[in-house]
């Protein structure tokens, strides 16, 4: 049985919906402070269609755009909720990437000290597989730049 879009959604719905895990759901919350589900007796969480959609661009963030959590963060602070909501809406309805740019989102949380090494323990900033590459990429050109200079050196 469907329920319309206007109906609360239990975290299990979510999780299964977005294809995440109810344990990230629930570190999200923790996260994200604009992120409140209802909670009903015995805790049981019941999301809106906004706390959905909300979630659907976060995860876009972290997942395809590869956002920190710290980047999300700050995008919420700095651009708000209706942002990062369209980020999803963007990306599902066709009309194109929301205007993000991970890579110095990320080096501005390695200057404030960030760990940036995939499956630390305890690591909340994480790289996406698109960044590794771009950061690999980056890593090949600057050395190629050294060689260059060293040879201009000589």
């Amino acid at each position: 049985m469907d329920k319309s879009p206007e109906a609360f959604r239990t975290i299990s719905e979510v999780a299964v919906d977005l294809d995440i895990p109810k344990h990230v759901l629930r570190f999200w919350e923790g996260k994200f402070t604009q992120l409140r589900p209802l909670k009903r007796g015995g805790g049981r969480r019941y999301y809106r269609p906004e706390d959905v959609n909300l979630l659907r661009g976060i995860r876009q963030l972290l997942y395809s755009d590869g956002y920190t959590i710290k980047g999300v963060q700050r995008i919420l602070r700095e651009q708000g909720i209706r942002h990062v909501m369209s980020c999803w809406e963007q990306t599902a309805d066709g009309s194109g990437k929301p205007d993000v740019t991970p890579i110095p989102d990320v080096a501005a949380d390695v200057a404030q000290g960030a760990t940036v090494q995939p499956g630390m323990e305890g690591d909340t900033t994480v790289l996406a597989s698109n960044q590794i590459k771009q950061f690999r990429s980056l890593l090949t050109e600057l050395s190629e730049c050294r060689k260059i200079l060293a040879e201009a050196k000589s």
